[in-house]
């Protein structure tokens, strides 16, 4: 697990479009193996920031919606 990304779920606040970026770009950094991609993966690398991002921003607001049980 990456011990950087942070728990975005919190019942005080919504996650900042900030922190799910930086818990998007930790993942894909992990996943990838790269800190910082080349050139030629850039693109590719920043893609999947994004796609993660919006997966994560999809996930939190479902959950948020979702009322306890």
């Amino acid at each position: 697990m990456c011990r950087s990304i942070k728990t975005l779920r919190r019942r005080d606040e919504p996650a900042s479009e900030e922190e799910i970026r930086a818990a998007s770009l930790q993942f894909v950094r992990k996943v990838s193996g790269y800190r910082v991609p080349s050139r030629a993966n850039a693109e590719s690398f920043d893609s999947a920031v994004e796609e993660i991002g919006l997966a994560c921003t999809r996930l939190l607001t479902a959950l948020a919606s979702r009322s306890p049980h």
